[in-house]
Parts: structure tokens; sequence; C-alpha cells
């Protein structure tokens, strides 16, 4: 199989298994006729690994999250972790758990993460997006990634775990790492490696936490009781972990790709400069056309039927919300980018007990970035071309040179 994105009629030539086959040109027509002809694909085997399913609309997405009894995510949630055996983490880390433990370390976290609690850092988020901004329009320009995208959510969660400034920037770097490359061949050690040194730093900071507690998250995992007793070293690890990535990754992407369709689009552009659309409705979607994170990965517990297809029992199970969030069965004029769309009920943060924790915190991220472009920039111009991920998780670009115009 290759890493070719043809639609041929036995789809032959798509490989969802293989990075370099979502660093190319988009997928649309793939999904298009996978929802058409295929809306639950077995994929078949690659050099990746074994066969999988593909699910790509929207209401069998639906059936899957609502189903948590039968696909599970105490496997994993990722495809590449998925075919090679499993996620270690299984179990442990709060998004490749199950219930009951799912439950019970999640109604721990939902306090850090409330809208209510999370207030005093929208103020933080605003005044370091407008900071970050005005310097760039100042400038005249430059990488929106390295210059903006890079350093809000990073910070934002970093502030939010009590990660010290001065170990953020390698912390960001890890995470890049560790869920995907600039490169279409990154060696899997490298991956091995950044993941480690992200858990390896954390258990420093948590082993400080336990003995010396602040009012931060990883105090709250150091020192909280989950059905009865303290969580261990390597949930509380494993959780930190799972935070800075799922705290930087999909809005750093958002944003950046955002831009990125300001240029693509200019005519919603200058609708946003105008207020005739809200930066409201404008993040839905921005979060519905790129849907950062792609995937999300299940294992079928016992045997199961989802769109007319018979799924036996250790199946691995892959929906994709870049396809449902595409679907012409829900989404009216699914491939026209209108910031103005409503209702957006998109699947960017997914359904169900597993909805992102980060959800509102990533959507004030990305709303304070939109924002502060729509009051200071006239202009946007691209000032070479983006560069491209290669992941089977994330779609987005690590790069994104730009020229700004200043509002007047």
């Amino acid at each position: 199989m290759t890493s070719g994105i043809g639609v041929a009629d036995d789809l032959a030539g798509v490989n969802l298994a293989d990075p370099a086959t979502f660093a190319g040109p988009g997928l649309d027509e793939v999904w298009r006729r996978l929802r058409a002809t295929r809306p639950v694909w077995r994929h078949p085997r690659t050099v990746h690994g074994p066969h999988f399913w593909v699910v790509t609309r929207y209401a069998d997405a639906l059936a899957v999250y609502k189903d948590p009894a039968t696909f599970v995510s105490g496997h994993g949630n990722m495809l590449t972790s998925l075919l090679t055996g499993g996620d270690t983490a299984g179990g442990k880390l709060l998004a490749v758990s199950d219930v009951p433990r799912h439950t019970a370390v999640r109604a721990t976290l939902l306090r850090s993460f409330s809208p209510r609690m999370l207030k005093p850092v929208l103020d933080a988020v605003r005044s370091r997006a407008d900071r970050l901004v005005a310097a760039m329009v100042t400038a005249g320009g430059g990488d929106f990634a390295r210059d903006v995208a890079d350093e809000l959510p990073i910070g934002t969660i970093c502030d939010l775990l009590g990660v010290p400034p001065a170990d953020r920037a390698a912390l960001l770097r890890l995470s890049k790492q560790a869920l995907s490359s600039d490169v279409p061949d990154q060696p899997d050690h490298e991956t091995w490696l950044a993941r480690n040194e992200i858990l390896l730093y954390f258990h420093g900071l948590a082993a400080d936490r336990r003995r010396n507690p602040r009012d931060d998250v990883i105090s709250t995992l150091a020192t909280c009781d989950v059905q009865g007793a303290p969580l261990t070293d390597e949930e509380v690890v494993l959780n930190c972990y799972g935070l800075i990535l799922a705290g930087d990754e999909t809005s750093r992407l958002a944003m950046i790709s955002a831009v990125l369709n300001f240029v693509e689009f200019p005519a919603q552009w200058r609708a946003l400069r105008r207020g005739e659309v809200s930066p409201d409705d404008a993040v839905e979607e921005i979060l519905r056309w790129n849907t950062p994170a792609m995937h999300v990965g299940r294992v079928a517990r016992r045997d199961a039927v989802l769109g007319g297809q018979s799924i036996p029992a250790g199946d691995v199970v892959t929906v994709w919300n870049a396809s449902a969030n595409r679907d012409e069965e829900v989404f009216d004029r699914p491939d026209v980018f209108d910031l103005g769309r409503s209702p957006n009920k998109h699947l960017t943060f997914g359904h169900g007990p597993h909805f992102c924790l980060g959800a509102f915190l990533g959507r004030a991220e990305v709303r304070a970035v939109v924002d502060a472009l729509r009051r200071r920039v006239r202009t946007i111009e691209l000032r070479g071309r983006p560069t491209p991920l290669y992941s089977t998780f994330l779609r987005g670009y690590s790069s994104l040179p730009v020229a700004f115009g200043p509002a007047g």
C-alpha cells in the first residue's frame, strides 16, 4: 500500500496509517467518497500495523462516542499506539481510561477546568494574546506559529499546571516531537525519547508538589483522593503528560490554521473585521474546518454492528472527526468556510464521556487570538510556504510566515 491519497474505486491508494498522507493536499475527496460509499470501512493491513475500521459519518461517530461500554478507550485513543499493541498508559491516563476509573479521575480534574475556576485565567489569556499579536504587528509580521501560537497555549496550560516559566520552551519542543514531526521520517526513538523526557520532568515536579502543595493542577493531582485512595506517582505523572499535550496542541494548531484561513478566504476575513460575524461563531467554524485532532481511536470490547458493518470484538475502530465535520447530512454546504455558520455542532472536541476536558479553555484561547487579530490587523499576506506536520493524529502547520498590515 502506498502513501498516496488517490481515490481509486477500491481505495487502494489510501493509507491512513502513514503520516505522509496528511502532510499533502487535503483528504476532502477521500472523506466524501468514504461517507458516500463505505462510511464504516475496514482499512487493510499496512506496514504500520494490522487492519482497522474507519468511521467517517457524523451519525456513526456519535454512535461510537455514545457507547463507551462497547467502544472502549483503555487500550489507547490514537491510531499509532493502537496499531502497535496499545497504550501502556491504559487505565492510568484519563484519556485512555474507562469507567469507573475515568469518571472518578475526570470529576477531580473538572474542578480545575470548570468555567468558574478558569475565569481568572481568561484575563491572562486575552492579555497575552493581545500582547503577542501587537508585537507581531509592530514588527510587520513574522512566523505566526513561532511568534504567537507557540507562546499562548503552552503558557496557559503551564500556568495551570504550575510549570516554572524557565522550563516552558523545552516542554513545547518535547510536546511537538511527542505527537508529530516537521519531517516525514522522524525516527521512532526520537518520539519515544521526547515522551519519556516529559514524563521524567513531571515526575520531579509531582514529587515536589506532594511535599509542598500549591494552588495548581499538579498539586491537585498529587494530593487528591480518587475512589478512596491517592493517585499513584505513575498516574499523577501520566495525567500531567496528557494535560500538557492536550492543552497545547489543538488550540495552537487551530489558531495557526485560522490565520491561513483568513489568507485563503479574504471575504470571510473582511466580514470578521467589519463585525458582520461574531468572534464566537468564527471560532467554531475555525475548529470545524481545521479539526486539528483528526481522529479518536477505540477498541471494540464485544462484537458490534456499526453503519451496517459487523465489527468483531478486539478490532480497532477509528472515528475520523475530520470527516464527520464535513458530513453533508449534518452541515449545510460543509465544504464552504463560513465564519457565520450556525448551528455548528462539530465534533472537534469529541462527544460524550470523553468530551475534551479543556474545550472551554481551548475555545477561549482561539477566541482571544481571533479577537486580537480582528482589532489590530488589516491585511495578512503569506511570506512563504507553511510547513505541514507529519502525523496521523494532528493536522496543521509548524511554521506560517506572514506579513501583517496594521489596522487603522
